[in-house]
């Protein structure tokens, strides 16, 4: 595939290719969201791809028989290079550092599939590559498993494609990929249905309202862990709470502490139910859930504002 040029001003006749090179956009978002964790960056980096595209000479651009994946590649490589030092820039963060929580993922689940040499079973859905306790599984890899994972095995590029990215062979990232599957599997138990998963976080909701300590204890898993991310912005708390009667006896007192101006609701986070907290209408937290077995296993709490900006008009 080849593109032209945009007509210099006063032509009036739009770039015969553009239609063609932003419908690469939603890929492209998709690809940077799951690599990075934050929709901010992800499309500062998609940005980025599509300025250096504009930047080369029109010759040179008029010789790249694909630019889909020309714009993969580069995108790649600044999320790469943003991750490496996005470690050191969480090394200061203040508390525990989350991915940002999407309201609406429609436009970060677009993606290519069909890689030729993609096995079927190591694929993983797109919707399911969203979900936020996928994406903290993401955060404990390296930067060059984390690409080479979520090209091959979400987006189904070809090994040889990712050895381009990343700067190494296709057998050294198959092997990448294959310990970063072997993290998600790990993590990862089977999810359930999201009618059942519904039903969770519902009873939960009622539960904390009620401030009903022993029916919080019956939803939580004897393990489960509560994390919360405030970024230094807003009040949470510092360490994560461990073990099922811990969290309920917080979640208790967060409930015996809540305004008045603080309303609870049931909302889609990274198209998994979730819950919200709005105060006079503004949504000041978001609570993401992982669910296993009927019970809650993970809570993750975002109260940082600057990752919240997505829920203002929700």
């Amino acid at each position: 595939m080849t593109t032209t040029t945009r007509s210099g001003p006063g032509h009036g006749r739009p770039d015969p290719g553009l239609d063609a090179l932003m419908g690469e956009r939603p890929h492209l978002v998709g690809v940077a969201y799951r690599l990075l964790g934050s929709a901010a960056e992800a499309e500062d980096a998609v940005q980025e791809a599509y300025a250096r595209w504009y930047a080369m000479p029109p010759r040179e651009r008029a010789a790249i028989v694909s630019p889909g994946a020309w714009l993969t590649t580069v995108a790649s490589r600044i999320c790469l290079n943003v991750l490496g030092s996005a470690r050191v820039r969480r090394e200061t963060y203040v508390g525990t550092w989350l991915p940002e929580p999407l309201p609406d993922v429609a436009e970060w689940v677009g993606g290519r599939q069909g890689a030729a040499d993609a096995d079927p079973a190591e694929r993983v859905a797109l919707d399911e590559s969203v979900d936020l306790a996928f994406l903290v599984v993401l955060e404990s890899m390296t930067p060059a498993e984390r690409v080479a994972f979520v090209l091959h095995d979400v987006f189904c590029h070809s090994f040889a494609e990712v050895a381009e990215i990343v700067g190494r062979s296709p057998a050294a990232c198959r092997q990448l990929a294959s310990s970063a599957r072997r993290r998600v599997r790990a993590a990862r138990p089977p999810a359930p249905a999201d009618a059942g998963r519904a039903r969770v976080v519902r009873d939960f909701k009622r539960a904390w309202e009620a401030k009903d300590i022993e029916a919080l204890v019956g939803l939580l898993d004897p393990h489960a862990v509560a994390t919360a991310d405030g970024g230094g912005l807003a009040t949470t708390f510092a360490q994560p709470i461990r073990g099922g009667g811990q969290v309920a006896r917080a979640w208790a007192e967060l409930a015996r502490r809540r305004p008045p101006a603080v309303a609870f609701a049931e909302h889609r986070v990274n198209g998994r139910p979730g819950l919200v907290a709005r105060e006079d209408g503004a949504v000041v937290s978001v609570f993401a859930f992982d669910v296993a077995g009927g019970r809650i296993t993970r809570i993750w709490v975002i109260r940082n504002p600057q990752k919240l900006a997505r829920w203002a008009v929700c």
